[in-house]
């Protein structure tokens, strides 16, 4: 961890929604006039995607499930490498997952005029510019798996993770959706990725400075023949804090309404509010980073 540098680390699994989170960060550096480096998870992956395809076969063949969730599939004594590297010295080196054929054209660009194509890397390169914070979004920002702990370098670790059938829900339209994947494609990945799911992905969640929660209240009970996904206004967002003190949530309370407290260190509001409420928590934790910053 670090005061002069600062490692500001959303984690959720896929399909979770950390995107939401990744918007209110963006509202809140543009009006603190905050200039982060932003880190992508996907960018930390062992495989780019002809090789993952090739490397889920070869562990198939041995009787063993490859995921992009667990270690065998991702780099995570690098990411926690780059997070100390920026928490020392506010530089590090940093590559990007090509997602699509738009990403390819803007990184070919920039990077003149190669031929990089979609699900492949960028190479690594420095950055060292001057920057106020490293903010990453992805699957790991809390990961541990043995003596690499990545959340040991991260300042302020923000959790995003709805209750499972939900998040199924969303895995399933987005990948039939944006990706074309069959039903049966999308129920064969999640049940590959359940090992690595429990041992690597829900973990973090007990080291999470804050989580969102995202609850349905409509009936989510088989989420496999669910129609549509549950809109915001169809939800409540559980936040869960660490470390109560300090948290004014009577000023959040009234500041939200038809919020309430469900424990000592819980407050849940309604999920359309789910952004403002964002916004109002983080904006503080932030403010505070860059004080510490400043005077360190």
């Amino acid at each position: 961890m670090s005061e002069k540098h600062p490692v500001i680390a959303v984690t959720g699994s896929s399909g979770a929604g950390t995107t939401t989170v990744k918007n209110a960060f963006e509202h809140i550096f543009y009006r603190e006039k905050i200039n982060p480096l932003v880190i992508e998870g996907d960018s930390y992956h062992r495989y780019d995607r002809a090789a993952m395809k090739e490397a889920i076969a070869k562990f198939q063949a041995e009787g063993k499930n490859l995921s992009h969730f667990g270690p065998e599939a991702n780099h995570f004594d690098i990411l926690a490498d780059t997070f100390k590297a920026y928490g020392d010295k506010g530089a590090c080196k940093r590559r990007y997952y090509i997602h699509s054929e738009e990403e390819a054209v803007e990184h070919n660009a920039r990077l003149g005029g190669t031929s990089y194509n979609p699900g492949e890397f960028t190479p690594w390169e420095d950055v060292n510019g001057e920057t106020d914070v490293l903010f990453y979004e992805g699957l790991h920002g809390g990961a541990v798996d043995g003596d690499v702990n990545v959340a040991n370098f991260v300042d302020l670790l923000v959790g995003v993770v709805p209750i499972v059938n939900l998040e199924w829900i969303q895995k399933i339209f987005r990948d039939n959706d944006q990706r074309g994947y069959s039903a049966e494609a999308i129920v064969d990945t999640i049940l590959r990725r359940m090992d690595d799911y429990v041992h690597y992905i829900t973990p973090q969640f007990s080291q999470t400075d804050i989580n969102f929660q995202r609850v349905p209240t409509v009936d989510t009970s088989n989420p496999f023949i669910a129609r549509d996904i549950p809109t915001p206004d169809e939800s409540f967002i559980v936040i869960r804090f660490r470390n109560p003190e300090g948290v004014d949530f009577q000023y959040l309370q009234n500041m939200i309404p038809d919020s309430f407290m469900s424990r000592r260190n819980t407050i849940v509001v309604p999920g359309g509010k789910m952004g403002f409420a964002m916004e109002l928590i983080l904006a503080p934790k932030i403010h505070e980073l860059i004080e510490r910053k400043r005077k360190a």
